[in-house]
């Protein structure tokens, strides 16, 4: 089996619970105990929910209250009301402690080396080493051993995840032609980013009405010339206000709601190279050529593609993982100073089906590999060697050799499609499951002592 097989990373714990997670992995955020925050916390702790016997505390819930309240600073964003933010909180982690009890009693185990590779993860993406991310979460008020706890139980919830939820969630071809002909049906204004140039014949503030008029003559003339095919950009710089002149006088692709609402309803029927009837603002005269045209709810077009090359090694009894980390960073060092080269490396030693052809795994597009093996794979510059990374597969020493842009044929239109279709349905499905679980729970709420 190679890498090419797609599961679902640890950030899908977040769609989940709630909880926040980001990117391929958990991004550091605050902890409860920083600085200007504990007289918020100090409070005595107290037993808030039993779930199935395990107790939820008040310092649990408080601690992820108050780590969402900053996160919500710091995107700017206006905080929930304290009391329902408690309540939505609470319902969040008894929900967690059901799934997470299911889990292990279910036989799901989480090994030290995944809890490893996900500390390194969040340490890559907030380019730190993985002492000063230690650093950090202990500058941030929590203990090195509780973040690896909360990662371990996030790594838990995944694995959950994969194994009860994901056999649920099925895209049917009909699904598909279904989305595909309700997107280009759409008539809804925010579902579409347009691209808009415009010629202005400005009106002076103040004309007198035989001025407009004359200005309105030109405007006409000139629409009429760019209906008859002439070179929009030479109509833009010969007539348009010098302030309207940049870029051809594009506006840029951008969402609906950003046009003037004359603009979107003039051009809404349009195709891209049609010219719209003459608009009138406070500005002057606009004739408008819409450019482009994007429905958000289609797949998109083109999209970046990359072609790397890897070993794998599966740690076993006669090779552990410590030493197939050290084998391939020898193998890194030699390929980077010359001493062997990449695919003769994987064609002796690559445990994977695509040995044979020097480790290269061909053309790929997101969302073909693994979360963890493409986060790392989309950092490399080109034949730059990557570190030593760990997968469900093994260890992996991977090499960028290019990238491209390519347009997409419809086969893969439609595999973005279903992709989307997939993720939606898996949210929908991840509601149903929860709530499943935890009727089958015992759940006892506890009113705070006196």
């Amino acid at each position: 089996m190679t890498v090419r097989f797609k599961f679902l990373s640890v950030a899908v714990a977040a769609a989940l619970l709630g909880t926040q997670v980001q990117a391929q992995g958990l991004r550091l955020a605050p902890a409860a105990g920083t600085s200007g925050t504990s007289s918020r916390t100090a409070t005595s702790d107290y037993i808030v929910a039993v779930i199935n016997s395990e107790p939820l505390t008040n310092t649990e819930v408080q601690r992820e209250v108050l780590r969402v309240q900053q996160q919500f600073a710091a995107q700017r964003r206006p905080v929930p009301d304290l009391q329902r933010l408690n309540a939505d909180v609470l319902e969040r982690l008894i929900n967690q402690k059901v799934l997470l009890q299911f889990a292990r009693d279910t036989g799901i185990r989480v090994e030290e080396s995944a809890i490893d590779q996900a500390e390194q993860s969040i340490a890559a993406q907030n380019q730190l080493t993985t002492a000063e991310l230690h650093r950090r979460v202990v500058a941030d008020g929590l203990s090195v051993a509780l973040f690896r706890s909360q990662l371990r139980d996030q790594i838990l919830l995944q694995r959950l995840r994969e194994r009860d939820l994901e056999p649920r969630v099925r895209v049917s071809e009909s699904d598909i032609d279904a989305y595909l002909q309700a997107q280009q049906n759409t008539s809804d204004p925010s579902q579409l980013e347009i691209n808009l140039a415009q010629v202005l014949i400005a009106v002076p503030e103040g004309a007198s009405p035989d001025q407009v008029q004359a200005l309105q003559v030109r405007a006409t003339e000139v629409l009429a010339r760019a209906r008859a095919g002439e070179d929009f950009a030479t109509l833009v710089r010969t007539y348009s206000a010098p302030s309207a002149q940049s870029n051809d006088g594009q506006l840029g692709l951008r969402s609906t709601s950003r046009y003037p609402a004359s603009f979107v309803e003039a051009t809404q029927q349009l195709a891209p190279g049609e010219v719209a009837e003459l608009v009138r603002s406070l500005a002057g005269f606009h004739i408008l050529k819409l450019v482009e045209k994007v429905n958000v709810g289609l797949p998109a077009m083109s999209v970046t593609q990359s072609r790397a090359r890897h070993i794998l090694l599966r740690p076993s009894a006669q090779l552990n993982e410590t030493q197939a980390r050290e084998r391939l960073l020898d193998f890194k060092k030699r390929v980077q100073t010359g001493q062997a080269d990449f695919a003769a490396l994987a064609r002796e030693h690559s445990q994977d089906g695509s040995a044979a052809q020097g480790g290269d795994l061909g053309w790929t597009s997101p969302g073909m590999f693994v979360p963890e093996f493409e986060a790392v794979m989309n950092q490399l510059a080109p034949n730059e060697v990557s570190e030593p990374l760990l997968s469900r597969f093994g260890l992996h020493l991977i090499q960028l050799l290019e990238r491209r842009q390519v347009k997409l044929s419809q086969a893969e239109q439609r595999e973005t499609v279903r992709a989307l279709l997939r993720e939606k349905k898996r949210n929908e499905a991840a509601q149903t499951w929860t709530q499943e679980m935890r009727g089958r729970a015992y759940v006892e709420l506890r009113q705070p002592p006196l």
